[in-house]
């Protein structure tokens, strides 16, 4: 669909012409465009001369055109843009207007301008008399001039700049990085008398200024460790997470005999380290923040210096290392052979004895003897017996008789052999039999 012409309304006032646009389809029933705030708006313009130069300016629904040659007659057209869609519009029939003198009143605030740095914010203006003025600073969120509705009586006074003497005022407090601000100057003379200032726009991530980081510096061994503080402080989220800031380093060896020879590095950490740094010498280094995205930058930071140490020879230095390592070792390996050596000597004493004990020790008590982690072992049970010998009356025969014992186990008795019983028991017999005989 093609976007139609849009409605123009032109204001001559105090040397400024006040444009007012109505959207293409203002007055329609039935609309193809059901959002007119995706309209974006270009005004072209020229004095109605033989010598017309065309201006085009890109302008809300409701605006002003200033700076236009007093007395003169000024020629406008206006069209309608989708810039999401790549369309443009037809332009709106010319109106022409002719501008007036520009009253010049000493009253009213000049040369406004901001500074800001760090996301503080600073509106400065110029006083044309030396007499006390009161000022007023007010502020416009910038949306509302988006919209098709009048906004004049919208504008906010920023907190402690009001009924001000001075020509400066902090508006940070009303600054935040989503949108974009007007503000302008009220100068009030008494009761009855004031002038507004032009007004000044300020969209903050553009109009914010980086300023530069801090450097703190460090050495170990043979390494220079640089330390950098992002603009605004730790604290400041904005430069931080809002800029995706980078950093430039340049750094030097600072020599009395010969030309410094400047290096530079780029790091998006906050943290550098420069390698091989020569004892004995003078290292100084100094530090720029930017950012890409805005294509901003900051201006470096103070020169900050730092002498490297005396260098320790090499020999010593593997020497040192070597006797460290060492002292490590033994101190950790020491405890710890120590320990296998005493679980070994358990295992090997519980599992693998060197001799069997006997079952039975004489003497002593005739105690058994065992350990306490083997089972004692069953003792063996003994066959006795005793020999009686009978003399009879009636002749003058010794007779034998064996009397079977039984079988008993005793843990008091000691080691008999059955041989050398048998060998009593012969020796008992013949000494009987001699005797007798």
């Amino acid at each position: 669909a093609q976007i139609g012409p849009p409605g123009l309304e032109l204001q001559s006032t105090n040397g400024v012409i006040k444009v007012k646009v109505s959207p293409p389809e203002a007055n329609q029933r039935k609309k193809m465009w059901i959002n007119d705030l995706y309209f974006k708006y270009n005004l072209v313009f020229w004095e109605n001369s033989s010598h017309a130069q065309l201006q085009s300016k890109n302008i809300f629904p409701v605006d002003t055109i200033d700076d236009l040659a007093p007395d003169s007659t000024y020629c406008f057209k206006v069209q309608a843009n989708l810039p999401r869609e790549a369309k443009q519009g037809l332009f709106s029939p010319i109106s022409c207007v002719q501008t007036t003198q520009k009253v010049n009143d000493l009253l009213c605030a000049t040369n406004l301008r901001v500074l800001a740095l760090n996301m503080d914010f600073q509106l400065l203006w110029d006083d044309q008399e030396n007499q006390e003025v009161n000022y007023n600073v007010q502020y416009l969120l910038g949306f509302l001039k988006t919209l098709h509705d009048d906004y004049s009586d919208k504008w906010l006074s920023v907190p402690r700049c009001e009924n001000i003497t001075s020509t400066w005022c902090n508006f940070s407090s009303i600054i935040s990085t989503m949108g974009f601000y007007y503000l302008r100057v009220q100068a009030r003379e008494g009761h009855n008398k004031s002038c507004l200032s032009r007004e000044v726009k300020v969209d903050p991530l553009k109009t914010n200024g980086i300023g530069p980081p801090g450097v703190r510096l460090d050495l170990s061994d043979t390494l220079l460790h640089i330390f950098i503080s992002p603009p605004g402080g730790a604290a400041d989220e904005v430069m931080r997470d809002h800029y995706d800031l980078s950093y430039r380093i340049l750094y030097w060896k600072n020599s009395s005999d010969k030309e410094a020879e400047v290096k530079q590095k780029e790091v998006k950490q906050t943290i550098a380290t420069v390698p091989d740094v020569a004892p004995s010498s003078l290292y100084c280094v100094k530090v720029q923040a930017f950012s890409e995205p805005y294509n901003k930058s900051s201006a470096y930071s103070q020169q900050e210096c730092i002498h490297t140490p005396a260098g320790t020879s090499l020999p010593l230095i593997i020497f040192g290392i070597f006797m460290g390592a060492l002292l490590v070792v033994l101190l950790v390996a020491t405890p710890l052979v120590f320990v296998l050596y005493q679980a070994y000597s358990k295992m090997k004493y519980v599992f693998f004895p060197s001799c069997q004990p006997p079952l039975n020790i004489e003497g002593f008590g005739a105690q058994l003897f065992s350990s306490p982690y083997v089972s004692a072992a069953e003792e063996p049970v003994e066959s006795c017996c005793v020999i009686e010998s009978v003399v009879t009356e009636e002749g003058n025969q010794i007779d034998f008789t064996d009397y079977k014992h039984s079988k008993q186990s005793s843990r008091d008795s000691g080691n008999y052999s059955n041989d050398d019983n048998t060998a009593g028991s012969k020796g008992s017999k013949e000494t009987l039999e001699k005797e007798m005989v």
